[in-house]
């Protein structure tokens, strides 16, 4: 199998980790830069941070031309399969 075969296949993590982890890594981080990090683009991001604050993982203020962003680690994760840890606990493993 090819290298970029590979990279077209599945992943473990979805983009909507995977932008969780930058802002949790920096809440002041730009969505361009979010955007190049994770191989998306900007506006994939910013659907992604919609959907992280309608579902209650993510809330963010305007500071300036800059959006600061906090991410609620208390809450559960989404899917029932994986009803137990928190977003806390799932940000731990993946920010090592």
């Amino acid at each position: 199998m090819t290298d970029r075969r590979a990279a077209l296949g599945w992943t473990f993590l979805t983009s909507h980790a995977r932008v969780l982890v930058q802002i949790a890594r920096d809440p002041g981080v730009r969505v361009r830069d979010i955007a190049a990090h994770c191989l998306l683009t900007e506006r994939a991001v910013q659907r992604i941070i919609v959907d992280l604050e309608e579902a209650g993982y993510l809330t963010h203020e305007r500071r300036g031309r800059v959006n600061h962003y906090r991410v609620i680690t208390g809450k559960q994760l989404r899917h029932p399969a994986d009803a137990g840890p928190t977003l806390a606990e799932l940000l731990a493993a993946l920010l090592r």
